[in-house]
């Protein structure tokens, strides 16, 4: 029981350990681990998600090109001086006919005390009719709503959706070249890791022929010049060590900045090779239809052709939908009206011939970027076809080395069995052993070349996120320095 115990906490202990983030853990990582993370954490991608945020906020803002803008609005002003009708040029002539109806005889003697009483006051007022006093405010609103704007407000929502489109595609083109640069950099320090193994085996080899070296020199079996080009090699066997620990250091520092997260990495997944690949044409025609750039450059030929649309709108009438009214008024006249509504017209008859110049530039870009789309197409498809050639050709070159890479071990196996007898020298030895170094550093070159380009292929033919699987295939073999 105690023993079924142990085993149940060892079980648990290591599943939670297994999915523990690969920091906690450790260094350790696979492919698609580094793709997973790298598309989280790269800054790169980051700045893609909000640039693509970005572009919808802008799609939202032209939808609203449609509805109608409400605006609030308040004012107070104080006038020079009040607004109205000065009448007091019309007292004299009122009072000189009041004066001669009261002497005519018409009006009874003992009235026309009583009228002078009633007409004097009158006389001595001031005759200014107030229409607007001079300090007035007020609080209001008003609604403008576009009936018809030519053509604007739809070749404007169309281009917002464009460019929507357009910064998908730059986020998907900035996902597909990272996994490009997180190939270069994962499998980049596979190799260095890989060539690390190599030369730290050459050191070992060649440290254990100067040791027999030594050892033969001191019983007068070699020459003294035996012993120093072995001790020459063995510096130079040291010094290609050192370089290619810093090679690897340096190369683990950028997959670092790629991933978004230090940490001193150590690839699970070895680099590969495929036996069976897709035809050209297949890589093509995905180019054609998902490249990123290429889309990009197609969404840019549509928002051409929509700002020729809405230069065009400007040879077009404009017809806006108008309406407001006070909510609140402080010394306002009371003939002014207190609500309005209307509709207005804007046709625009003559204005420089800008519009016609303007109108003519569109015209132009659509054309330019109409060609330039052509070529870009055309560049694609050489660019395919040179990187799947490449790629293809250092899949053949494997084939040759790994032929130099059996000589080189049988040629090896030779040199120590004569050596052995006296039959070789210590130098055939280690350049025998230097050569078989050399030929598999080659061999794990190839296979990076071959991995890498492959990377830049789909990257090309838009189809990044399926590296992995190519990892993956049936037909993938592993290359590594102690495999064949």
């Amino acid at each position: 029981m105690k023993i079924n115990i142990r085993i149940a906490l060892t079980t648990a202990a290591l599943a939670a350990v297994s999915y523990l983030p690969a920091q906690e853990v450790g260094k350790a990582l696979t492919l698609d681990e580094a793709i997973a993370v790298t598309l989280t954490d790269n800054p790169a991608m980051k700045a893609a998600a909000y640039e693509e945020r970005a572009a919808q906020q802008q799609r939202r803002a032209a939808i609203g090109l449609r509805m109608p803008q409400i605006n609030l609005t308040g004012a107070y002003a104080y006038l020079g001086k009040d607004i109205g009708f000065d009448l007091n040029g019309l007292k004299t002539p009122v009072k000189d006919l009041t004066g001669k109806i009261l002497g005519s005889g018409l009006i009874s003697p003992e009235l026309i005390p009583s009228i002078q009483g009633l007409l004097n006051p009158m006389m001595n007022a001031d005759w200014f009719l107030t229409l607007q006093d001079q300090s007035l405010g007020f609080v209001g609103g008003e609604v403008t709503m576009p009936i018809w704007l030519g053509g604007k407000i739809n070749a404007a929502n169309r281009a917002a959706r464009l460019q929507e489109r357009s910064a998908t595609e730059q986020g998907n083109q900035t996902r597909n070249a990272l996994i490009s640069e997180l190939v270069e950099r994962y499998f980049g320090l596979a190799l260095a890791t890989q060539v690390v193994a190599v030369r730290e085996q050459v050191v070992e080899g060649v440290r254990h022929h100067l040791e027999d070296a030594r050892k033969l020199e001191k019983n007068g079996m070699i020459a003294q010049s035996e012993l120093l080009y072995v001790e020459f090699k063995m510096a130079e066997a040291e010094r290609e060590l050192a370089n290619a620990r810093l090679q690897r250091e340096t190369i683990s520092s950028a997959l670092s900045n790629t991933l978004g997260r230090e940490n001193d990495w150590q690839p699970l997944t070895a680099m590969f090779l495929i036996g069976d690949i897709e035809e050209l044409a297949y890589y093509q025609d995905m180019a054609e239809a998902r490249n990123p750039m290429l889309s990009q450059v197609s969404l840019t030929r549509q928002l051409a052709e929509e700002n020729v649309r809405a230069q065009r709108s400007a040879f077009l009438p404009q017809v806006v939908a108008m309406g407001g009214g006070m909510f609140y008024n402080y010394q306002v006249a009371g003939f002014v009206p207190r609500w309005a509504v209307g509709v207005g017209v804007n046709f625009k008859i003559f204005d420089g011939l800008n519009r016609e110049y303007k109108y003519s530039a569109a015209k132009q870009t659509a054309s330019r970027v109409g060609a330039l789309q052509n070529k870009a197409s055309q560049d694609i498809s050489v660019l395919v076809e040179k990187l799947y050639n490449q790629m293809l050709n250092y899949r053949n070159q494997i084939t040759s080395i790994e032929a130099s890479l059996n000589f080189a071990e049988e040629y090896l196996r030779m040199k120590n069995a004569a050596f052995r007898e006296g039959m070789a020298s210590a130098s055939d030895l280690i350049d025998a052993e230097l050569n078989l170094a050399g030929v598999r550093t080659e061999r794990l070159q190839a296979a990076y070349n071959f991995d890498l380009l492959l990377a830049q292929l789909l990257e090309a033919a838009g189809i990044s996120d399926e590296f992995p699987a190519y990892a993956r295939r049936m037909d993938a073999r592993v290359i590594l320095f102690d495999q064949k």
